[in-house]
């Protein structure tokens, strides 16, 4: 014949009698007439299969079966006590852990300080911060891997929600010596001859697009010499001479001495957007208190505004 089955109500009966050692005490503590309260005894007494307690005129004691079992009842009632505190920071937003992906540009300009604001005003909540490509990050999101992404040029997605966050200036990235790297703005049509370094149109479909459409407009089509996925190496190359680039505003802040990175001019408003995108139907509360740091306002202000001339080195 099977045992009755063992419960939380039973073990916590158990644990505060076994700390009363009363059985009318007990039952005030536990809300309860003392009849239920015997009644969860027996049943966990028939569980184990021996007495818990001792019970004789004016006295209650823990028998051995009850001293052994009493350090593993009180564990189980800590870590449901715990689980169930977590479970409400969590449900709350005060908890948890918020896995959250980054196109590498936005190391420079917004990231720090988004990160910075969640972890002050959330410091139970973990970040799991991850750089990725724009394209790794929408398809990371899909599979439920990622719960938010910051990219640029987010595509539209019957899935996903893309609200955009900032519009960033491009600049030309050139190599200290070129015969454009003098003055504090390049017109868009004078690069037209030139090699370009430029991230390959897999790892970001839309920034890639964005800066092709730029040329295109000043009337050329960029003729890519190199790709590269990082913009760390795609202004090394260029320091190196392999070609020029054009790159979001915040590229600037990369510290490399023979980098210069005017202003972009003709035609007006080269911009890249930065979006922040999550899964249409998440309803994770993390997810939407970083949504509400990245509409406020300051976090437009931190974007660099570009082309100020001198070389990332000197900024």
């Amino acid at each position: 014949m099977d045992r009755p089955e063992l419960s939380l109500l039973q073990l916590h009966a158990f644990a505060v009698l076994a700390e009363e050692l009363h059985f009318g005490r007990a039952a005030e503590r536990l809300g309860i007439a003392q009849p239920p309260l015997s009644q969860q005894i027996r049943r966990l007494e028939n569980r184990v299969g021996h007495r818990l307690f001792d019970r004789g005129p004016g006295r209650v004691g823990l028998t051995p079966a009850g001293r052994e079992l009493l350090p593993s009842a009180r564990r189980a009632l800590d870590e449901l006590a715990h689980g169930l505190a977590t479970a409400r920071r969590t449900g709350a937003g005060l908890a948890g852990r918020l896995r959250v992906g980054f196109a590498a540009s936005l190391a420079l300009t917004i990231l720090p300080g988004v990160l910075a604001a969640s972890r002050q005003r959330y410091p139970q909540v973990e970040l799991d911060i991850r750089e990725m490509s724009t394209a790794a990050q929408v398809a990371a999101l899909r599979a439920g891997a990622l719960d938010i992404g910051l990219v640029r040029e987010p595509e539209d997605d019957p899935g996903l929600t893309a609200e955009p966050i900032l519009s960033e200036e491009l600049i030309a990235v050139l190599p200290s010596g070129h015969p454009l790297a003098a003055g504090s703005a390049v017109r868009v049509s004078a690069l037209a001859g030139e090699p370009f370094v430029l991230l390959p149109r897999a790892a970001g479909p839309g920034l890639h697009d964005r800066i092709v459409g730029v040329c295109t407009a000043a009337g050329f089509v960029p003729r890519v010499a190199q790709h590269a996925v990082e913009w760390l190496t795609v202004a090394a190359l260029v320091e190196a001479g392999a070609g020029v680039s054009i790159a979001p505003a915040g590229v600037a802040r990369i510290r490399l001495d023979g980098v210069e990175t005017p202003r972009l001019v003709e035609p007006d408003g080269a911009r890249t957007t930065v979006a922040a995108c999550w899964r249409r139907e998440d309803r994770n509360p993390l997810v939407h208190q970083l949504v509400a740091i990245l509409r406020e306002p300051w976090v437009r202000a931190v974007t660099p505004p570009g082309g100020r001339r001198g070389g990332a080195a000197r900024r």
